[in-house]
């Protein structure tokens, strides 16, 4: 399959993630059963997830463009208290974790805390590139992008 299929594939799929986004969305729109409601909205978050992805597959087919120096700057403030913010999330759900005994709870806040620290270590490596002014190839981007997601490298 030729770039330009995959892309079109790629996009595809985005306009399908936006379809799946819709109908849970309709779906528990009159509903009042928590548990029922936030497990179909997560779904849907994870579908918005899939399109961001996609559009990153997307993009790894285009020039990128560096981050001019006063943007850098404040991007890396920003990223700064981002990791300070993920790390203390971390923090208190491995707390919460250690005095949970519910069984559903754990598996949920465990399943929070694990994204957390994919997110974590993924802003981290971001920012240290963001510091050697984003010297990166298109190589670099896939294994940056790959590494901290749930399928790839880093969990």
């Amino acid at each position: 399959m030729n770039v330009e299929e995959r892309i079109k594939l790629f996009k595809a799929q985005i306009e399908l993630e936006k379809l799946i986004v819709n109908a849970a969305e309709k779906s528990v729109k009159n509903v009042d059963n928590a548990i029922v409601r936030e497990m179909i909205l997560g779904i849907a978050m994870d579908s918005r997830k899939h399109e961001s992805l996609l559009n990153t597959l997307i993009g790894l087919h285009e020039k990128f463009a560096l981050v001019d120096e006063k943007l850098s700057d404040q991007l890396k403030q920003n990223l700064e208290e981002h990791i300070r913010l993920e790390k203390r999330a971390i923090d208190s759900y491995q707390k919460l974790m250690d005095n949970l005994e519910d069984e559903k709870e754990k598996l949920l806040i465990d399943f929070i805390l694990n994204d957390e620290i994919r997110h974590h270590r993924f802003l981290k490596r971001l920012h240290k590139n963001l510091v050697e002014k984003l010297k990166f190839t298109d190589e670099d981007y896939w294994d940056w992008a790959w590494k901290d997601t749930e399928w790839g490298g880093g969990s």
